[in-house]
């Protein structure tokens, strides 16, 4: 078989008119160099220029002005047009022009005439006219290089750009997924607080109070706390007749002071001082707030009633003391009522911390949360409960 290409073989397609030429009549006026203006009839036309007979040789390449001018519906239609000289025949004066710069309206137009001319229509001025108030061309697509059109630092922008959307999102969508989380999988508590069960240590007469121990320091039992003095006229009140209540007896007495020393009860540490060195104290005010060193500080929180399923003695909870940023877990073991009488719509919880909590945490608020959605501990439980 003989495969060999004959290069002298050139297709149809590729020697084929651009625009396809008309006989319609038509006459063109235009302007020569001599400025003088000629009217020539236009022997055909197409959408890419038009030839005719010139009176007078013109030169190949020079442009020149004029008006072409065509008759419809009775009706003169003219379009001012600019054109190149492509070629010329001094024997016959046959001259080949190209259109130059024409506006999109005057291409509109000289494509319908041809075409109507070409099917056999009748060319009719409502036909032009509904032709130029369409818009008959589209926008050239972009031409598009070897690099995308983008210099590197262009690029560099665009990428940078697009992560940060996409970062900007997936922030968006955790946040959302965050609050819808917490809405319909978490129960807050209204309210929590560090609790220890506490003995008080109250003065025994009127007077001033001197502590001895400072707060968070360990005493043990009988171990004294503070001391305190009190007038001796307190002390005997009471206990006096008619003739020692004269006025010198008892500025006598009240100028006396009697001291005495406040006593710890149990081995314990110094949670609170309530009454500052110095200061006035009347008898039976507290003191002092004694934490027993045995004690393990628990947590107590408030529930809403609504709330009830999730805060079953069992339960596991989260919870953040105030004042420290690590998050502690605990477990429910005890669930009442406030008040068991009214029937009231708060449930109090008691929650025992995995881990012990200092002693002198006792008394701060606490934030409790309850987790009864999946979780990370959830999966993990359920698949070593599936054995994988």
């Amino acid at each position: 078989m003989n495969t060999a290409v004959n290069v002298n073989v050139v297709h149809e397609s590729e020697a084929q008119r651009q625009h396809a030429r008309v006989r319609i009549p038509a006459k063109l006026r235009y302007l020569c160099q001599n400025r003088e203006t000629l009217e020539v009839k236009v022997d055909d036309l197409s959408a890419g220029g038009l030839s005719f007979h010139a009176k007078h040789p013109l030169k190949v390449g020079e442009v020149l002005r004029g008006r072409l001018q065509f008759t419809v519906d009775k009706l003169g239609l003219a379009m001012d047009i600019e054109f190149q000289v492509r070629s010329f025949d001094p024997s016959s004066g046959r001259t080949g022009v190209q259109f130059q710069n024409l506006e999109p309206r005057d291409i509109a137009t000289l494509r319908h005439i041809i075409t109507s001319h070409l099917s056999g229509e009748l060319i009719t001025m409502g036909d032009v006219l509904s032709t130029l108030q369409r818009d008959n061309f589209t926008k050239a697509r972009k031409q598009k290089d070897a690099n995308g059109g983008m210099s590197a630092f262009g690029r560099l922008r665009a990428v940078t750009f697009s992560l940060g959307v996409f970062v900007v999102g997936v922030a968006a969508f955790g946040f959302i997924a965050k609050s819808v989380y917490g809405l319909y999988f978490v129960s807050h508590a209204q309210a929590g607080v560090v609790s220890v069960p506490t003995s008080n240590v109250t003065m025994p007469r009127d007077g001033t109070v001197q502590g001895l121990v400072e707060n968070g320091g360990q005493v043990v039992k009988g171990a004294p706390l503070a001391s305190f003095s009190t007038s001796m006229l307190d002390m005997l009140k009471g206990h006096l007749d008619d003739q020692q209540l004269e006025p010198a007896k008892v500025e006598e007495l009240f100028g006396k002071q009697m001291s005495g020393t406040l006593t710890s009860p149990c081995d314990c540490v110094v949670a609170r001082q309530l009454v500052d060195n110095g200061q006035y104290a009347s008898k039976g005010q507290v003191i002092f707030q004694l934490v027993p060193r045995t004690t393990i500080p628990t947590v107590e929180a408030r529930f809403s009633y609504r709330q009830f399923d999730d805060v079953q003695p069992g339960s596991r909870v989260h919870f953040t003391v105030a004042g420290e940023d690590q998050t502690r877990t605990g477990q429910i073991v005890n669930s009442t009522s406030l008040n068991s009488e009214d029937l009231s719509s708060d449930i109090r919880v008691q929650i025992k911390p995995d881990e012990s909590l200092p002693s002198e945490l006792a008394g701060r608020p606490v934030a409790v949360d309850s987790n009864r959605g999946p979780s990370l501990d959830w999966l993990i439980d359920k698949a070593m409960a599936r054995g994988l």
